[in-house]
């Protein structure tokens, strides 16, 4: 798995990589964004998002946990996840979310309430407070994602 880090100034910066993102991602992949309340985890991924076809702003999955998106709403089908509400992974176990990895893009906020049980071949962005709006963004990039990663 390689590394990569990336300076992001500003939301509009955060919301562009989502969008670079996206033109990149696949039914059965696994993105998932670490970092703090308000590092901008649903901003990248509202780019993505926009992207990928939606219209309007994606609202942040935070209550309802699990927020599908399917054509024609986008291009490719989307669970977009946040698992912050929830205590531990047996929880997350309950939800199925590999049950998307057949049909749909897995875009998952808060992936450190899975455990160990986050896929291999998952792009973690981790995204850290680098002063003001600023943001810096360190990716893990594994095999799967190396050639696509190098391209965004």
């Amino acid at each position: 798995m390689a590394e990569a880090v990336v300076h992001l100034d500003g939301e509009a910066a955060m919301l562009d990589l989502g969008r670079r993102i996206a033109g990149h991602a696949r039914i059965g992949d696994v993105i998932a964004l670490e970092g703090g309340l308000g590092a901008g985890k649903t901003t990248l991924a509202r780019g993505l998002l926009e992207a990928l076809g939606l219209d309007g702003e994606a609202p942040s999955p935070s209550f309802a946990i699990v927020q599908p998106y399917d054509v024609p709403e986008v291009r490719l089908p989307v669970a977009h996840v946040d698992l912050y509400r929830l205590d531990d992974a047996a929880e997350a176990e309950e939800l199925a979310l590999g049950d998307y990895l057949m049909d749909s893009l897995l875009i998952i906020e808060w992936p450190d309430r899975l455990g160990d049980a986050l896929w291999p071949h998952a792009l973690r962005l981790s995204i850290d407070f680098a002063g003001d709006d600023a943001r810096r963004l360190t990716a893990d990039v594994p095999d799967a994602w190396t050639e696509r990663w190098s391209q965004i």
